[in-house]
């Protein structure tokens, strides 16, 4: 399996962590921990429910994660997103040292890439664009429910 359909994959299980996000009437955002090919995490927006802003589903991701494997340096995983993390989940992932970020849809609004391009650790390699057309609509939608 190539590294391209090894995101698609692991994207396919963010996306249903974001469609299970908003069924429960969250931000459609979901997120995967990946180490050594097999899924250690799985999260998504937890923020309504848990009335805490930080609560997002890298945040939630990353604490799952460093709690498996027992460490808090996650530098051997990839962490999938669909949607471009924020500053705050940049700090995060940064401060976990994770090997790869993989997201969806960027975030020209709330990005890390707009604020903080340097939050990441710099061995942190990072792949945009993954399902971004998928990605995108999910929070659009979800939005424009909200709207109406």
């Amino acid at each position: 399996m190539t590294q391209e359909e090894q995101d698609i994959k692991f994207m396919k299980a963010a996306f249903e962590e974001a469609r299970q996000a908003a069924a429960e009437g969250e931000i459609p955002v979901g997120a995967v921990v990946v180490c050594k090919g097999m899924i250690i995490a799985r999260a998504h927006n937890l923020t309504e429910t848990l009335t805490d802003v930080t609560a997002h589903a890298e945040m939630q991701a990353i604490t799952a994660a460093a709690s498996y494997l027992g460490g808090k340096y996650l530098d051997q995983c990839t962490l999938y997103v669909t949607l471009e993390p924020c500053v705050m989940c940049a700090g995060a992932i940064g401060w976990s040292q994770l090997q790869r970020l993989v997201y969806g849809a960027s975030d020209p609004k709330r990005g890390y890439s707009v604020f903080a391009p340097g939050a990441l650790h710099p061995k942190t390699q990072v792949t945009a664009g993954v399902m971004a057309s998928e990605c995108t609509e999910i929070v659009q939608e979800f939005f424009r429910k909200k709207r109406n």
